[in-house]
């Protein structure tokens, strides 16, 4: 009887790379050194269009670009991990310029130089939690935030704004999504 066990020789990364369930992106200086598939249908390009570009294509805004790099710098650095839930953009297809949730995953491969190199992973979350009331940049940070269970001193801190100007960003969520406490906006938050 042949030995059908499979040896880590006998893998093929690539094609594992290529067809895994999830996106897969490889960066350098945040940008697009290789993905895999899965990808380019998250965001409705090929493989081409997306290799050499700045993640900023996948953001609503360059705005949000450059806060999330901001932001993700620091705890990549302490951690060599970030993962967050975020808002993205699809660049073409039949639904470009459509924006979506994504859980969005990276490790750091050197930790002293976050946005040197890296693998982040990303995770079309818009049948779950699709993109339903028009929000400003702020107001999806905000409400991915608080859909992580942070309190706003905590959202405050991790966005470098008081915690008063969250809370005004709290009221314009409630009054965009008719929700009539934090739980109620928690849950219509997550249902879109």
């Amino acid at each position: 009887m042949p030995n059908t066990s499979t040896t880590a020789n006998d893998i093929d990364y690539r094609l594992a790379f290529d067809l895994a369930p999830i996106g897969l992106v490889l960066s350098r200086n945040r940008a697009i050194v290789d993905c895999n598939q899965r990808v380019c249908e998250m965001f409705g390009v090929s493989r081409e269009q997306l290799i050499g570009q700045s993640f900023q294509l996948l953001y609503p805004s360059a705005d949000e670009y450059e806060r999330t790099g901001q932001r993700i710098a620091p705890i990549l650095n302490a951690k060599g991990v970030y993962a967050d839930d975020r808002v993205m953009k699809r660049v073409d297809g039949r639904f470009k310029g459509e924006t979506f949730w994504c859980h969005v995953t990276g490790r750091a491969l050197n930790r002293d130089a976050p946005h040197e190199a890296g693998i982040w992973t990303f995770e079309d979350l818009s049948a779950r939690k699709p993109v339903k009331a028009e929000l400003t940049a702020r107001e999806r940070e905000v409400a991915a935030h608080l859909m992580d269970g942070l309190t706003s001193k905590e959202i405050g801190k991790a966005l470098g704004i008081s915690h008063r100007t969250v809370e005004i960003y709290r009221v314009k969520l409630m009054r965009k999504y008719e929700a009539s406490g934090a739980a109620d906006l928690i849950q219509k938050l997550m249902r879109g």
